[in-house]
């Protein structure tokens, strides 16, 4: 397991759905490799979107692999050590 840190990777949540559609055909190339487990999106100060993204992989050189055939920023990739659930995700609230 390995999260991904993308720091302000795109403009708007637009852009990112955009790169989230490249990175699931990707993935898709790659089942035995990399597996997108789940992201959590990052407002950043200057308005742009980053993401914490959860990943299986068999290195961090799939991980880079992917990204790249995804075009995808990858600006750090830590290795889990392990998990710790307290309380599952809560679920978005809609309107």
């Amino acid at each position: 397991m390995y999260v991904i840190l993308r720091r302000g990777g795109w403009r708007t949540a637009e852009d990112l759905q955009e790169a989230a559609a490249r990175s699931t055909v990707e993935g898709d190339r790659m089942p035995d490799e990399v597996r997108w487990i789940r992201s959590y999106v990052l407002a950043e100060q200057d308005g742009s979107v980053g993401t914490v993204c959860i990943y299986q992989a068999a290195s961090p050189e799939a991980i880079r692999e992917h990204a790249k055939r995804a075009d995808l920023p990858v600006d750090e990739i830590i290795a889990v050590a392990d998990t710790v659930i307290v309380r599952p995700d809560p679920q978005a609230v809609t309107a």
